[in-house]
């Protein structure tokens, strides 16, 4: 029982010694025990003589407590913190069935107290009602706000200012809470819109799939209230992620989408703003600005998302964080991430978990998250009992002591009450928390399944139960707060109006106010084919590389780092200023370096990254007396952007999501994410299938968002070989994406300047190096980063035209293997031409340079097994490769062996055959 479970092991002189220390200094004991003892006088009520036996030789002067009356107060407490901390267990929050027997252990006999105690006066009641009570009253007290229709789950929480705050909301303001009659007719209308819209769109539309919100229509007035509640503290934005369920029904009525551009969803007619090819209408993500009920101006969002569900969280995270960065100056009160989950969903898919750890870590802080569960009770057919091992969906709240608010989903009133507290604690604490409105699904899975095939009694039960419209219009006539006539009124007049709708009767859309970072979007354009014939032109002067060469060769006064560093950054600075030649880790910073100069930002995540996997980076350096950190890339000039790297959390899914969604937010940010290892990303392959490959032609979101995935066989075996290139390739359609294996760091340099320079945004996968990181002939002069641009290709300087019969076309580090025996054996009549993008494929500039070698037979040669690598795309993309050889590996299903003598042979085998 939280920091109080040593109470029930107290001993009598143990509790009267706290006691005397509380009345020396109030503030010698907790802030628990100080209310405890307020006004409770021992001298009076426990003295010798009080209960008429004395304890024999004690001082007149000397108070001494009733060794019984003590265990029993001391009870009393524990019955309070056991409601406290276990009544939700005894809630009213399921409105279709009787909950699950939780064994909460709250009776009195629990308590070694009976029913002969009830008209006592407890001192304990102070802690409920800051005055002695009966424990008839205390106990009623408790019953009233711990088992009513919200169910409190808080007190596992170790902050002790946030416990506090959250029990006063409880006990005191939740107590005394009520709703005017203008307040609870708005909230009817807010269940009439919704009930009456899925009703209408259910006979209007039959048979087609929609994913209702019947059973969980008071998600409406929920939404609604806290929209209201975060415009009246100030936030400017509410973005939302969410899965398909209930989705059409809040693009409707809280985003204000009009009924028009739905029904002409419904319609199968291709909406004006979509280019490409689109997804369903549950899908599709929406912006609107909407005026609250007190008249402040807020920005709504809708996230697209796929049927993976959750997949969208980190999506959401990474939007508001960009928003927040870029337009607010970080100021995290001002952006709020919404998260709606499925209760199966938020207890099932791993990504939850994920992102629920990146709540409080300092690169993917968002100011925390309204997480509001929409509680079927069923998870497409299967039952919760079948779905988890927690008692509840929201248990992984409990990994970040955020609180969970359980609540029936039939009483909007209390919903509503836990979304407005919900919006003032995360604007107060800036913590994520979670609502668990516990409710039922009208329909199936979707509106043609049948869900009694497997589960028969509970929807024998709801078929019998009114919506929550129905049960709070008759409570609210019951109670006199509303006639009949107005609840049929407020009916027949929404059902008018979507029938005015359907029947092309134009709704006025409301005005949307394009904030200042989507009008930066809008400036960028749409590329044509003509764009990647050759990359723009991404130079930069030799005065700004100098200036960032001084910055990331220079430690600030009184920095001390280790003799490993000094060595890095004296070589690092004999590189740029002295040879004025640069590896591929300079040519990085210095790339990063020139973003952030133009005043844009850099932002860079992963495993490691400040470090970099193969201790290569060294964007971060670490004070080796008290391990202070020095980002020298913010320390440029002082009108620069700002450099943001993180090392991340053990995740892969979570990650790239959150970065994903910070690159769709932000043309002008410079977003990476570097895997450990390239095949790492295997675990976020969802992102990757989902949301990056396919953001401009399904989402109609640009992104550029750039993933470097260390690739190459160096005979590390399987796991830290191949990053997988033939999955993106696969992927890649219609100059979706640039996909890269790069030889030079000059090229590297271009291409990250590449993805802010262009006048459009593409995702980036590059197959980055391992080996060439420090390979010596791995280099480019500084001349390569002042002049010129990204080369899709770059030819043979070595062989002689005439005499070349063998041409090989290669990509990445084999190509420095091949050089070598190039160079060694003096064979000027093979011709090695690097392929450094491919896709979208230069076949043009392809072409030209095998024009030159017209007799030469064209070999593609990759260290990849066949089955795997480029080879079997640039089959598909590139019709001459049709009459080339290819050299690789065997087909296998591995990625490679885990032997490094047989890695050996392999790799000469193939460069041997390259030179045959």
């Amino acid at each position: 029982m939280d920091n109080y479970s040593f109470i029930a092991n107290s001993e009598i002189n143990y509790i009267e010694g706290l006691y005397q220390s509380y009345k020396a200094d109030p503030k010698s004991v907790s802030e628990d025990w100080q209310k405890f003892f307020e006004g409770f006088d021992f001298s009076l009520k426990f003295a010798p003589g009080q209960n008429g036996s004395a304890v024999k030789g004690a001082d007149a002067h000397t108070p001494t407590a009733d060794p019984e009356r003590i265990n029993k107060e001391m009870e009393v407490v524990h019955l309070i913190r056991g409601y406290r901390s276990r009544g939700h267990l005894l809630a009213n929050t399921n409105p279709i069935r009787q909950r699950k027997d939780r064994a909460p252990q709250l009776s009195l006999a629990d308590f070694k107290l009976s029913e002969s105690d009830l008209d006592t006066v407890f001192e304990a009641g102070i802690e409920l009602f800051g005055k002695a009570a009966t424990l008839r009253d205390i106990v009623a007290g408790l019953q009233r706000v711990y088992t009513n229709t919200i169910g409190f789950d808080y007190y596992y929480i170790r902050n002790r200012e946030e416990k506090k705050w959250l029990r006063q909301k409880i006990e005191q303001d939740n107590l005394n809470r009520s709703y005017s009659i203008e307040e609870k007719k708005h909230i009817l209308s807010k269940l009439n819109e919704a009930v009456v819209f899925e009703n209408f769109l259910h006979t209007k539309f039959l048979g087609q799939k929609r994913f209702s919100l019947e059973g969980g229509e008071t998600t409406i007035p929920a939404l609604d209230a806290l929209i209201n509640k975060a415009a009246d503290l100030g936030v400017a934005e509410v973005m939302i992620g969410m899965a398909h369920r209930g989705r059409l029904n809040v693009l409707a009525n809280i985003m204000q989408k009009t009924y028009d551009q739905i029904f002409n969803e419904f319609e199968g007619n291709m909406p004006d703003q979509v280019w490409g090819d689109g997804d369903v209408k549950y899908h599709m993500g929406y912006a609107s600005t909407v005026t609250t009920r007190n008249g402040h101006t807020l920005h709504l969002r809708l996230a697209p998302n796929p049927s993976h569900l959750e997949a969208v969280n980190p999506v959401v995270e990474g939007v508001v964080r960009a928003r927040a960065d870029s337009m607010y100056n970080s100021d995290y009160d001002k952006v709020m991430p919404v998260l709606i989950h499925g209760d199966a969903a938020i207890a099932g898919q791993g990504i939850v978990y994920e992102v629920t750890q990146m709540a409080n870590l300092k690169g993917y802080f968002t100011g925390g998250t309204i997480h509001f569960v929409i509680n079927n009770q069923v998870g497409f057919t299967t039952d919760f009992t079948d779905a988890r091992s927690s008692v509840y969906c929201t248990d992984i709240a409990k990994i970040i002591d955020a609180p969970v608010l359980h609540v029936n989903g039939d009483d909007p009133e209390a919903v509503v009450y836990c979304m407005q507290l919900a919006v003032d604690y995360r604007q107060k604490f800036n913590k994520d928390i979670f609502i668990d409105m516990v409710c039922y699904r009208k329909h199936g899975h979707n509106e043609s399944d049948e869900p009694k095939f497997t589960q028969p009694v509970l929807y024998k039960l709801i078929d019998k139960h009114a919506n929550p419209r129905e049960v709070y219009k008759n409570y609210l006539e019951q109670r006199g707060d509303i006639s009949h006539d107005v609840a049929v009124k407020m009916d027949s007049e929404f059902k008018a109006l979507l029938q005015a709708r359907l029947d092309k009767v134009k709704q006025k859309e409301i005005p949307y106010v394009v904030p200042k970072l989507d009008q930066e979007w809008k400036n960028l354009r749409k590329p044509v084919e003509a764009d990647f014939d050759q990359s723009v032109e991404t130079g930069v002067n030799k005065a700004t590389l100098n200036a960032i060469g001084r910055a990331i060769t220079t430690l600030p006064e009184g920095f001390s780092v280790i003799k490993q560093t000094t060595k890095l950054l004296s070589d690092r600075k004999e590189m740029i200023f002295d040879k004025k030649v640069v590896n591929w880790a300079t040519a990085e910073l210095l790339a990063y370096g020139s973003i952030l100069a133009q005043g844009n930002t850099v932002r860079l995540t992963g495993q490691d990254v400040e470090r970099g996997t193969f201790s290569h980076r060294h964007a971060v350096l670490k004070d080796a007396d008290n391990n202070a950190s020095y980002n020298s890339l913010n320390h440029i000039q002082d009108d620069q952007g700002k450099f943001m790297i993180y090392n991340s959390l053990l995740s892969e899914y979570g990650v790239l999501g959150f970065e994903f969604g910070y690159s769709m937010s932000n043309p002008n940010a410079l977003v990476i994410w570097e895997a450990q290892f390239g095949d790492f990303a295997n675990g976020a392959q969802v992102m990757i299938d989902q949301f990056i490959s396919t953001s401009e032609t399904k989402w109609n979101r640009w992104t550029g968002l750039v993933m470097l995935l260390p690739h190459g066989y160096e005979g590390q075996g399987p796991e830290h070989s191949n990053a997988r290139p033939e999955r993106y390739l696969q992927l890649s359609a219609g100059n979706n994406m640039y996909v890269v294996n790069i030889t030079t760091p000059a090229n590297f340099f271009h291409a990250l300047r590449r993805q802010l320079v262009a006048p459009f945004r593409k995702p980036l996968i590059v197959m980055s190096p391992k080996s060439l990181l420090r390979h010596p002939l791995c280099m480019s002069p500084i001349t390569d980063l002042t002049d010129g641009r990204f080369q899709e290709t770059i030819p043979d300087t070595y062989a002689d035209p005439k005499k070349v019969r063998k041409v090989l076309l290669v990509t990445g580090k084999l190509y420095y293997e091949l050089l070598q025996k190039q160079q060694e054996d003096k064979r000027d009549d093979v011709a090695i031409i690097r392929i450094e993008q491919l896709h979208p494929f230069p076949k043009k500039q392809v072409d030209a340079y095998l024009a030159q070698y017209k007799k030469a037979k064209v070999y593609w040669v990759q260290e990849e097994p066949n089955n795997m690598g480029a080879w079997t795309y640039l089959l598909r993309s590139y019709e001459p490769a049709r009459s080339f050889s290819v050299i690789a590996r065997k087909t296998s299903a591995s990625p490679s062996t885990g032997f490094f003598k047989i890695h050996n042979e392999e790799q000469s085998a193939i460069i041997n055959e390259a030179f045959e």
